[in-house]
């Protein structure tokens, strides 16, 4: 009996899905595109790329040659230092575009790794930037999401530089409960896909730490922890250690 040939399979597993049909377009791109427009985005985006989890998605010094879509999965980006430290800089998640950090210079200034099994759509970037010449709504959206990455940033000097480590955990969660609940799961619910290490390298805090405020928001009613699942049992009083550091 003849060999059945694998490519077919294989094409078929690197089929794109158009952004004009995928449920998380919204997060990635600008409302109220009219179809020519969706057309025009859906004829850029190339097909997805799918990462196990420990694999780069870049590394640092990588030239940009794309932007990339989360469309499922959990991603860290981090700096290693000359000595071998990892400084986390940021997790991403679907819905959030990735590769930022490489338009300024060209080329990447960070290591982005999967913390899961993901998949992503690969924007290149020489047609991404045509585009948003012609698609105002485009550019704004695409200005708009360079905004937040300085805002995160700022956010991420605030808690290193003036907020205790109950206030950084605080803010941590809180903002991963947005983000879920803005992407249609639970606030109150849900897996950590990065290690207490990991937390603490973004943090600022050594994995004790860590590990300890956990514990302490645990005795005090304000989460419930069961290995990488947590639940938060008293959302306004987590909230009410973030607003403390409220400008």
């Amino acid at each position: 009996m003849p060999r059945r040939h694998s490519s077919r399979r294989i094409d078929l597993a690197q089929i794109k899905t158009a952004c004009s049909t995928c449920s998380l377009h919204e997060l990635c791109l600008p409302a109220g595109l009219d179809a020519r427009d969706m057309e025009r985005v859906d004829g850029v985006v190339k097909l997805r790329r799918r990462i196990k989890r420990g694999e780069y998605l870049y590394r640092t010094g990588t030239k940009l040659d794309a932007l990339f879509a989360v469309r499922s999965g959990f991603l860290k980006s981090c700096v290693v230092y000359e000595d071998g430290r990892e400084q986390v800089t940021g997790f991403h998640m679907m819905g959030e575009v990735v590769g930022l950090d490489a338009i300024s210079q060209e080329r990447h200034t960070c290591d982005t790794i999967a913390l899961e099994d993901s998949e992503l759509c690969e924007i290149p970037y020489a047609r991404l930037e045509d585009l948003t010449r012609d698609i105002p709504s485009l550019q704004r959206h695409f200005h708009r999401m360079m905004s937040r990455e300085i805002v995160r940033d700022q956010g991420v000097m605030l808690l290193l530089g003036s907020m205790r480590a109950e206030e950084r955990l605080a803010t941590f969660l809180t903002n991963l409960s947005q983000r879920f609940a803005s992407r249609g799961y639970s606030a109150q619910e849900f897996h950590l896909r990065m290690t207490r290490e990991e937390i603490g390298s973004y943090l600022g805090l050594t994995l004790e730490t860590v590990s300890r405020v956990f514990s302490r928001f645990q005795e005090d009613g304000l989460i419930e922890v069961h290995s990488k699942h947590i639940r938060i049992t008293d959302v306004a009083r987590l909230r009410g250690l973030v607003a403390q550091q409220a400008p």
